[in-house]
């Protein structure tokens, strides 16, 4: 993690002690965007849209509660098509949704999250969503309770630790120290089953893990999200 105004993140995959990381990816949030707005890429050096390396982009809502997860598809226009197409063809795709509970009235607590992923059919492919508005969206469906061909996930509720005066996960291991953007993602029906955990071990350093059904660019968008300032989620 590269700190300042506009950081950037580093996704790597860890190897043995004696082994150097293996690069994966690299989220840069953009200048002069109206809401939150991170590119993702293959390349730590070159995170540019028009990049070859460009896989994704992560994009909240104005007030940073809600975001969304896109792969490197074009972007519908205002009429809802894209250049040279008028069917939706070779637009981006959602790859997910994050939606923070609110938190207006000031509550002290864990943080609340929904975490939302495209169904997965009998060959294990994503559900093409491919919204032309933003009313449309994979988090506006789940808002209106259309969640058919939609995964929906929770964070873990943490317990409170009077020992150590703060709420608290089992990481096993995989985290040591303590902070509000440490988290596990389940499924409502088996709340054992950690599709994602992710969580600090030292000052700018978190640890990442995921699993079926979710995908890196999921996963690491998500871990994005818990690094955006939220007016309304703290």
């Amino acid at each position: 993690m590269d700190r300042g105004l506009f950081p950037t993140y580093y996704l790597h995959l860890e190897r043995e002690e004696t082994r150097k990381p293996i690069f994966l990816l690299a989220g840069r949030k953009r200048k002069k965007s109206a809401t939150s707005n991170y590119l993702i890429s293959t390349d730590p050096t070159n995170l540019t849209r028009g990049g070859e390396s460009f896989v994704g982009k992560l994009r909240s809502n104005l007030l940073g509660t809600h975001f969304t997860v896109f792969d490197a598809g074009d972007t519908p226009n205002r009429r809802g098509s894209v250049m040279g197409s008028f069917d939706g063809t070779g637009s981006r795709k959602e790859m997910a949704g994050i939606v923070y509970e609110t938190n207006v009235l000031g509550f002290k607590g864990p943080r609340k999250m929904t975490v939302l992923l495209p169904g997965l059919n009998y060959d294990n492919e994503y559900t093409d969503f491919r919204s032309t508005s933003d009313d449309d969206g994979i988090v506006e469906r789940w808002k209106t309770r259309k969640t058919e061909n939609i995964i929906c996930l929770h964070n873990k509720t943490p317990v409170w630790n009077d020992e150590t005066q703060s709420y608290v996960l089992n990481f096993h291991g995989r985290v040591t120290q303590a902070s509000v953007k440490n988290f596990q993602i389940v499924p409502d029906n088996d709340v054992e089953y950690v599709v994602m955990q992710f969580g600090r071990v030292a000052e700018d350093v978190f640890t990442m893990d995921y699993t079926y059904p979710m995908c890196a660019l999921q996963a690491f968008a998500i871990a994005l999200s818990s690094f955006d300032g939220k007016l309304a989620c703290e």
